[in-house]
């Protein structure tokens, strides 16, 4: 009972304190952009399936949000399964160390590794990582008890939920974590692994079946946005394009993905295409240069354990699968890292089960050296040093962003006055560093907002792709069409456009491309400023109507 209690709260004590002492903030601003179509604040009605993610999440958390928007239902939920896959990877840990250390020295060890391998998790957060670590750490957790059938039920209900987030992340969760699930277990770890790869399997023909076109659409062209924007998959345009795929092109670049006449499947293909030869040459040593200075100089502790786990097995016999496991994880790095991207989100995680798997086989072994563990706790320890001064410093140029953005989104609640519709390009970019705990916002705004509900067409990021935004135009300005929408936006009152300049620039290119004979020409030109919004003038636009053969009218909105 003592220690079923101590691997309850000792991963609740460390997460707290971590909390406490260094803060906790969105990693990026997608976490936020999630929130807004959950509250139905970026969309005609709250968002109840987000189609690639968070299925069923998505429609719980829109009813939540609808009864109780003051919560942050979002963040707690994810921060509760953080806090359940960590229980996991302290029972298999806990499990490992016993016969080779006593209950001090196996505690000082996961005190350690929380210190240097999984605290970032928790202060740097993003919901990636949830699925990843709660798949990995459920497959585990049951291939270590196998073939305990309660054990079991419990990974497949860790792989079944990080599925339900996000169900690439699960799958390559597991799949980290199969070669330590082999190792704990052997052949009694196959019902797991299996029933996470029947699971993967049954759930991708359950989505390809019940997908809309629309939703389909969707799926691919945020593939092809990721492509890139994120991966830089692709490489210059052959022939010179028009100006219709130059602008959709210009779109694409800067996130502003709202038109489907302009950001299309066809355009991508002529305007952004993929060759082997221009990525092999231009892209990839760039991606590889890149991923050398970024491992070692993020997660050194965790690569030098990995060092110090194969230097105590140098020489052993049997010992040919670990070295194998050692080439296939530093292959699964080199090409995500080269073929898609590394970010912290995903690195971390992966290198973790990399280290809990290097553990498991040399402490697992028969032959092992008599002063295996203490070398890992002053390897440990050393690495904790550094590591904690880096994890400090950052903490530090969090809270100082998450400050900045703050202030950038309190002016642009400023500038937006009373207006009932916000058309802004800025938001998104105030939303990453903010804490999951209060979603950016004290308690003020959200009571601005149950009193005043305001609606934000959001000109910029990866939700502008996503279904619902055509209805949210249809509700706002009686047209999906994204052109319409804007030059019908900009006749009616109580509008607020807030836009960098580059969107207004896009933006100004759009309508004049979309112009039709005998319409006016509308253009987004710099508000004026007054002695209130000097300091944000920049960010505070007007539409003016040029007619032919008239003078200009101006309407401030």
């Amino acid at each position: 009972m003592s220690r079923r209690l101590l691997l309850l709260l000792l991963p609740l004590l460390l997460l707290l304190l971590s909390g406490a002492g260094l803060g906790c903030y969105f990693e990026t601003n997608d976490d936020l952009t999630i929130v807004a179509l959950l509250r139905g604040e970026t969309a005609a009605t709250p968002v109840t399936d987000l189609y690639l993610y968070f299925h069923g999440f998505a429609w719980a958390w829109s009813q939540l949000y609808a009864a109780h928007p003051a919560v942050p239902w979002y963040g707690l939920t994810l921060y509760g399964l953080l806090y359940v896959a960590t229980v996991l990877i302290c029972a298999v840990l806990w499990r490992v160390l016993r016969p080779h250390a006593d209950p001090r020295a196996a505690l000082a060890v996961l005190v350690l590794f929380w210190s240097v391998a999984w605290l970032e998790h928790s202060l740097w957060f993003n919901y990636m990582r949830v699925p990843l670590l709660l798949a990995g750490a459920g497959v585990l957790f049951a291939a270590q008890r196998a073939p305990v059938r309660w054990a079991l039920a419990v990974g497949m209900l860790a792989f079944g939920i990080s599925w339900l987030i996000r169900p690439s992340a699960a799958i390559l969760g597991a799949a980290a974590a199969a070669p330590g699930a082999w190792w704990l277990g052997g052949r009694r770890s196959l019902p797991v692994l299996a029933g996470a790869m029947a699971w993967a399997v049954m759930g991708a023909l359950w989505l390809n079946l019940t997908w809309s076109p629309a939703a389909a659409t969707f799926r691919r062209l945020d593939v092809l946005k990721s492509n890139l924007n994120d991966f830089q998959l692709n490489a210059p345009p052959v022939l010179p394009l028009s100006p219709s795929d130059s602008l959709g092109l210009a779109a694409a670049r800067n996130w502003m993905l709202a038109d489907s006449t302009l950001v299309n499947e066809p355009m991508f293909a002529r305007a952004a295409p993929f060759r082997l030869e221009y990525f092999l040459t231009k892209t990839a040593p760039v991606k590889l240069l890149m991923l050398f200075r970024q491992l070692p100089r993020d997660y050194f502790p965790l690569l030098l354990i990995v060092a110090v786990t194969g230097a105590l097995l140098w020489g052993q016999p049997r010992s040919r699968w670990f070295w194998l496991v050692q080439i296939g994880y530093v292959g699964l790095l080199l090409g995500l890292g080269i073929v898609l991207k590394l970010p912290p989100r995903l690195a971390l995680p992966l290198l973790d089960f990399w280290v809990i798997g290097n553990l498991i086989f040399v402490l697992g072994r028969q032959s092992l050296p008599r002063r295996a563990v203490p070398v890992l706790v002053a390897v440990l320890a050393l690495a904790s040093v550094p590591y904690g001064y880096k994890i400090w410093h950052r903490s530090q140029v969090l809270a100082q962003e998450e400050q900045r953005n703050y202030q950038r989104r309190k002016n642009l609640y400023k500038l937006a006055g009373r207006a009932d519709v916000v058309v802004s390009d800025l938001w998104e970019e105030t939303y990453k560093s903010q804490s999951p705990l209060t979603e950016g916002h004290p308690p003020g705004i959200y009571a601005s907002r149950i009193v005043k509900p305001r609606k934000y067409l959001s000109l910029l990021g990866w939700q502008t792709l996503h279904p619902s935004q055509p209805a949210l135009r249809q509700q706002l300005t009686g047209s999906r069409n994204f052109t319409a929408a804007l030059r019908r936006l900009g006749r009616l009152p109580n509008v607020a456009w807030l836009l960098s300049p580059e969107g207004a620039a896009l933006l100004n290119r759009h309508l004049a491309l979309r112009r039709q004979p005998g319409q006016p020409l509308m253009q987004l030109v710099p508000a004026q400023p007054n002695y209130r919004t000097q300091k944000n003038a920049m960010h505070a636009y007007l539409f003016r109507a040029k007619f032919q053969h008239s003078s200009s009218k101006a309407k401030i909105l």
